[in-house]
C-alpha cells in the first residue's frame, strides 16, 4: 500500500487478513515490488505532494497501464480521478470527476451498509469523503449510497468513497488481491 500519509496501517490489516504479504510503497523501488496497490484514506493534498517529492507519480500511472490493480479509498480515490471540481488531478487514471468533502466536515462522519454488487452489504464509513458527479463511460459502478455511486472499477481499478479498512471489511482487498490473478484488459 501506499504508505506516504493516511490510514495505510489499516489497509496492511486487511491485506494480513486476507493471507497476503503488505508491503509498505515509499519509493519507485518499493513500488517495482508489489503486484497491487491501496492508496489510502487520508489528506489527498499531503498525498499528492508526498507523491511528487518522492517521485511516485509516473511510476504508478505507468504500472496502472501494464495492468497493475489499484485500490484507493476516499483521499485515494481523488487522486486516483482524472477530474477534481475544487482541485487539479494527480494520477489521471480513473475517469470520473468527483468533488471533495461533499459529505461534510469531520464532524459529518458517518457508518452505513452499502450493497456492493457481487459481494452483498459492506459496512462503509464516510469521513469528509468525495462524491462523484460524472463517469466516464467504461466506468462499472459497484455500489451506491443515497443513489450517488460509492464504489466504483474500471478495468482493473477500484475506487471507494468509503473506507471499508475502518470498518474491517476485508472483501474489497480481497478482490483488489483476485484482480492481480485475472488476465489484463485489452480493450
Amino acid at each position: 500500500m501506499l504508505a506516504l500519509q493516511g490510514d495505510f496501517r489499516e489497509h496492511a490489516a486487511m491485506f494480513a487478513a486476507s493471507g497476503a504479504t503488505a508491503l509498505l510503497v515509499r519509493t519507485p523501488e518499493d513500488l517495482a515490488a508489489v503486484d497491487l496497490l491501496a492508496i489510502p484514506g487520508g489528506e489527498s493534498t499531503t498525498i499528492a505532494k508526498l507523491a511528487r517529492d518522492h517521485g511516485l507519480v509516473d511510476p504508478i500511472r505507468r504500472r496502472a497501464s501494464e495492468g497493475m490493480p489499484i485500490l484507493g479509498t476516499c483521499a485515494g480515490m481523488i487522486v486516483m480521478s482524472k477530474r477534481i471540481e475544487d482541485g487539479e488531478p494527480l494520477l489521471s487514471l480513473l475517469d470520473v470527476t468527483v468533488r471533495r468533502n461533499a459529505y461534510g466536515r469531520q464532524v459529518d462522519s458517518f457508518e452505513a451498509d452499502v450493497e456492493v454488487k457481487g459481494m452483498g452489504s459492506v459496512r462503509a464509513v464516510f469521513i469528509r469523503a468525495p462524491v462523484i458527479s460524472e463517469l466516464g463511460p467504461a466506468v462499472e459502478v459497484l455500489g451506491e449510497h443515497g443513489g450517488q455511486p460509492v464504489l466504483v472499477r474500471q478495468g482493473k481499478l477500484m475506487a471507494a468513497a468509503f473506507h471499508p479498512e475502518i470498518a474491517g471489511d476485508k472483501r474489497l482487498h480481497e478482490r483488489l488481491l483476485a484482480m492481480a490473478d485475472e488476465p489484463r484488459d485489452r480493450g
